[in-house]
């Protein structure tokens, strides 16, 4: 699983890994979100992620704090993309204007791409809020889980240059 603050690249990762690792990726915020920007009902959504993490393989990418326990639990793999909130922003404000009025591909449709401030907010005070919980989750995992801590998009380029040449030889 990849989690991360908005603007981090889960997504992408997500797109970059399934390739290479022939897995199937499963973006969270297309199965959370309906046409107009519609929020998945809370029991439901926890059904839904039951439901994925019981498939024999699989990345998701998304955040989700109310699903994260059932993801961490499931995953033998956790990615958290720890980037400056800086880098973050700037790469929300690009995503607004590359998808302004069309939905990104790892979104519903009918969701087209927006920026609020709620969101804005949200990713500033990830490094305050949302990281130092998922830090202690992290902490907490059983030791036969895999923990990558990427902290900037250098890393992330040479993990997946590694993963590649493991899997290419």
């Amino acid at each position: 699983m990849i989690i991360g603050s908005g603007g981090a690249g889960k997504s992408t990762l997500a797109r970059q890994l399934g390739d290479i690792l022939d897995l199937e990726v499963i973006h969270l915020d297309a199965l959370y979100w309906h046409p107009g920007w519609v929020e998945t009902p809370k029991p439901e959504w926890q059904r839904i992620i039951e439901d994925l993490t019981q498939r024999q393989s699989w990345i998701l990418d998304g955040n989700y704090g109310s699903t994260l326990d059932i993801r961490l639990s499931a995953a033998d793999t956790v990615i958290f993309l720890d980037f400056p909130r800086f880098l973050c922003l700037l790469r929300v404000i690009k995503r607004r204007w590359h998808y302004a009025g069309k939905s990104r591909p790892d979104m519903s449709t009918g969701c087209p791409e927006r920026l609020t401030w709620e969101f804005v907010r949200w990713i500033w005070m990830y490094p305050i809020t949302r990281r130092p919980v998922i830090l202690e989750k992290i902490n907490q995992l059983a030791p036969n889980k895999e923990v990558i801590i990427l902290r900037e998009p250098k890393e992330v380029k040479h993990f997946l240059q590694k993963i590649s040449s493991s899997f290419s030889s």
